[in-house]
């Protein structure tokens, strides 16, 4: 009797390769005619469950001693590492919703560049607003030319091109100028023809993640700021470009795009998907905790590309773990992980430079009461200012 093919695709794989083989390809990968329409994507609650972690990291590794977080302080004193997370997930994220419209050609890249930019704008003005105090700090520090330069570069989400104004205003921003050419390029992007051989989607993989450590290679080699031991603090011109310039995260991204159809060809149930997950996160742990150890320019960008994956495999099946992520409350936290990314910074100055807290007498319970009034301001944004702002703007463009 002929099995099912239910049967066959739940039947257990003895190797990840195999269960990849047995599962059919994505649209892109496959040889068979593009759907008439594409159906909605089921959403992925631990991976943004996943995205509150790596957001609070980030807080943790601005405003706090990582000694005070136990076992947990590589993870926290490498924070920086949460960046290069978030800019792989943007990748993994479009392509997973986009591919298969891409393919059926009902992708329109003016409704995507309107989707994206009414989603993060309105937040990131008011991101800006929230950072008037760093603008006159700037006033004060920059020529009149660079100031208005800084100014203008940042409003257009271009700041992050000039390594010298990149974390002009304010300093997270600079991610979005980087996102921003990711979005603008995207619909070229996804159209591109991927391997539709496993080996070979495998290789291209492998290439890009070759590919993130050639910038900091080439910084390692040539010293170009004359820092033979570059870190946290290093500030030289190169090293900001290298930071905070689109291109050097350009192959994170593009991992996470091509990532996205291996996720479409490995089981959802699949137990290899758990190993994964469990695997990506435990070895993070591993080369974090031993973080001191390693160039921090390849750690910056581009090494870890390999176990973000790993991770990002496991929590995007259905398992054990992704449950322990896809927890409600980790949910719609991570649903405000944006807001409290670009809002985090300059509010937390703001908190502590208006002596609020000495004044209620709530500078005892600091630094837990700060990070708790990031995270309610966060989701106070994302439902006051980040949703309605998202609706204005597309009642507006006739959407």
């Amino acid at each position: 009797m002929r099995e099912s093919a239910s049967a066959v695709l739940d039947a257990p794989a003895s190797s990840p390769v195999e269960a990849i083989k047995r599962f059919p390809q994505s649209p892109l990968a496959a040889e068979s005619p593009a759907p008439l329409a594409s159906a909605k994507k089921s959403r992925l609650p631990a991976l943004t469950g996943l995205r509150t972690f790596a957001a609070l990291n980030l807080v943790f590794f601005h405003f706090s001693d990582p000694k005070q977080f136990g076992w947990l302080a590589p993870v926290v004193d490498n924070g920086y590492t949460s960046v290069s997370f978030f800019l792989l997930l943007s990748g993994f994220i479009l392509s997973y919703n986009y591919s298969d419209r891409a393919a059926s050609g009902q992708m329109e890249p003016g409704k995507f560049w309107l989707a994206r930019f009414s989603r993060l704008y309105p937040v990131y003005l008011f991101s800006l607003v929230v950072s008037l105090g760093m603008l006159a700090l700037e006033f004060r520090s920059q020529t009149r030319p660079m100031f208005a330069l800084g100014v203008a570069s940042t409003l257009l989400l271009v700041q992050g091109w000039s390594p010298t104004l990149s974390t002009f205003w304010n300093t997270p921003a600079w991610t979005m100028s980087t996102e921003a050419f990711f979005y603008l390029i995207f619909p070229a992007v996804v159209r591109w023809k991927r391997p539709r051989k496993l080996g070979w989607l495998l290789a291209l993989l492998g290439s890009l993640w070759l590919a993130g450590m050639v910038c900091p290679g080439l910084y390692t080699w040539l010293h170009p700021d004359g820092d033979p031991h570059p870190g946290r603090y290093s500030n030289g011109w190169w090293i900001r470009a290298l930071k905070f310039t689109p291109p050097p995260h350009l192959p994170s991204f593009l991992f996470g795009v091509a990532l996205a159809d291996l996720n479409a060809r490995f089981p959802v149930k699949s137990r290899w998907r758990l190993a994964c997950g469990v695997g990506g996160l435990a070895a993070l742990y591993f080369v974090l905790a031993h973080g001191e150890r390693l160039p921090y320019v390849f750690l910056h960008d581009g090494l870890l590309m390999p176990l973000f994956a790993l991770a990002i495999l496991g929590l995007a099946g259905k398992n054990p773990l992704s449950r322990i992520f896809g927890f409600l409350p980790f949910v719609l936290l991570g649903e405000a992980s944006y807001c409290l990314y670009l809002l985090h910074f300059n509010l937390w100055t703001l908190i502590h430079d208006s002596g609020a807290l000495q004044k209620t007498g709530l500078i005892a319970l600091d630094p837990w009461i700060s990070y708790l009034l990031l995270v309610v301001a966060a989701v106070l944004a994302m439902k006051w200012i980040e949703k309605p702002g998202q609706k204005l703007i597309r009642r507006l463009a006739g959407a």
